[in-house]
């Protein structure tokens, strides 16, 4: 989704010109364009009355906030003990081959999320790929494979 205008407008015009809504402006700011985008940055600091330098440092401080765009669709995949012990490294080293991404990174078309997790609390599932909430249960690259197909 592109940055327009009339889409920050209408994020701005919900906040006073005051610094104390800043985290606001840019979690709203967020949730529409998915990320935060530098030209909203600017936006946002001009017209709550911000320094440009204290916008970017709350921004980088939280890790709720992405300065990067996303892709459309999250995975994760788990490499906790027993995850791990019944192949999740192959599955991620799988998926990197496959989506032409490293774990951590978005697909150049912006499909794709790809990162690992520590544990994802569902052990006796092993080994376990979470697709945009859905837990993937006892995963194996086919199963990925169909997951990833009918997301495209």
């Amino acid at each position: 989704m592109s940055v327009t205008f009339k889409a920050l407008e209408n994020i701005l015009e919900r906040y006073p010109p005051n610094s104390e809504h800043l985290i606001s402006a840019l979690q709203d700011v967020q949730a529409k364009f998915n990320y935060i985008p530098p030209e909203a940055m600017n936006a946002v600091c001009e017209h709550l009355g911000v320094p440009l330098s204290r916008g970017w440092a709350v921004a980088t401080f939280f890790k709720s906030f992405r300065l990067n765009p996303r892709g459309m669709h999250e995975i994760k995949v788990c490499l906790g003990t027993a995850c791990h012990l019944k192949g999740g490294a192959r599955l991620v080293e799988g998926l990197e081959r496959e989506l032409n991404v490293c774990r951590g990174h978005t697909t150049k078309d912006l499909s794709f999320d790809l990162d690992t997790v520590n544990c994802v609390g569902a052990c006796a599932l092993a080994p376990v790929v979470v697709v945009d909430d859905h837990y993937q249960p006892n995963t194996s690259h086919r199963k990925l494979r169909k997951v990833l197909k009918d997301l495209k």
